[in-house]
């Protein structure tokens, strides 16, 4: 299988897809949750930053032939992608911001510590700048920061010290090469693999996957219908915490400090929180990298 959609039941019927209802999907990866849509009834407009995805999705959704529409992009541009088509309100959307399992097991994309690739990690094959470009080219402080910040690693430091060091003698231009010198930065840990924080937050880097969250789940907020549902599912605390926060701000009204008063925000809820999801034991049993996985739900007022 392409890709295992995590949460997938749980997603669509949050939605309740409406018969010929309108629904985008921001992340499209293997199609696992837009073709559940299609076979409810509805109708896809997708989006995805990798070429392989959307053809894996166009022979995916063949007999759905007329109830799709695919585009090559960032879903931060969704109310373009709609505009373009016409469309200027939709019936629900759903995001799944985790890497998908093509990405990880495809050894030439260079996301995995598993193999040893060229340093890669791009989401989309058309982007000229990767994780190869990030670690030969960053300063040590920059480094740093980005595997602190984005892959929260309490021995960052370190390992930017490391690297610029080993980089003055040979580029690093492999995962494998980072593999080794992150293990002789950080103690041994027998419950994580010690090169799992740097390559989320390098991934994170190099497809800017927090830049511009919070706005394009807002945009795409806008965009839904009265009465009509959005499913994001998150994977780390980073981009789950602008997820929650992006939601508990659409769902809230006076947002007026508390020692006025009266309101003078004019600021008023546009959406009703539904909820959050884990996965069940028995999906993390089938799917160990659905372990992370938060759903939060949000409807249109």
């Amino acid at each position: 299988m392409y890709h295992i959609p995590v949460m997938l039941k749980e997603t669509v019927d949050a939605l309740k897809v409406a018969n010929d209802g309108i629904y985008f999907d921001g992340t499209l990866g293997g199609g696992g949750h837009s073709f559940a849509i299609l076979r409810k009834g509805g109708r896809i407009i997708g989006t995805d930053l990798d070429q392989e995805a959307l053809e894996e999705c166009e022979n995916r959704f063949s007999d759905f032939s007329g109830k799709f529409i695919l585009k090559h992009g960032n879903f931060k541009n969704a109310e373009q992608f709609l505009k373009e088509e016409g469309i200027d309100a939709i019936d629900g959307a759903v995001i799944d911001l985790g890497i998908s399992s093509h990405q990880v097991d495809a050894d030439y994309r260079g996301f995995s510590y598993r193999y040893d690739a060229r340093l890669d990690m791009r989401m989309n094959n058309e982007s000229g700048f990767d994780a190869e470009y990030i670690v030969n080219n960053y300063d040590e402080k920059k480094l740093a920061d980005v595997i602190y910040t984005f892959g929260e690693e309490k021995f960052s430091r370190r390992i930017a010290a490391n690297i610029v060091k080993e980089r003055a003698k040979q580029p690093i231009v492999t995962t494998g090469q980072l593999v080794e010198i992150i293990k002789k930065s950080v103690p041994f840990d027998p419950k994580s693999h010690p090169a799992k924080k740097t390559f989320q937050a390098l991934r994170i880097e190099v497809n800017g996957e927090l830049d511009g969250l919070k706005e394009g789940l807002e945009s795409i907020f806008s965009m839904i219908k009265p009465g009509g549902r959005f499913s994001v599912i998150s994977f780390h605390s980073l981009e789950d915490r602008i997820v929650k926060q992006t939601f508990a701000m659409l769902a809230t009204g006076c947002i007026c400090d508390k020692s006025l008063p009266v309101c003078v925000c004019g600021h008023t809820a546009s959406g009703k929180l539904i909820g959050k999801i884990k996965p069940s034991k028995e999906e993390i049993d089938f799917n160990s990298r659905s372990t992370s996985a938060t759903l939060r739900v949000i409807e249109k007022l």
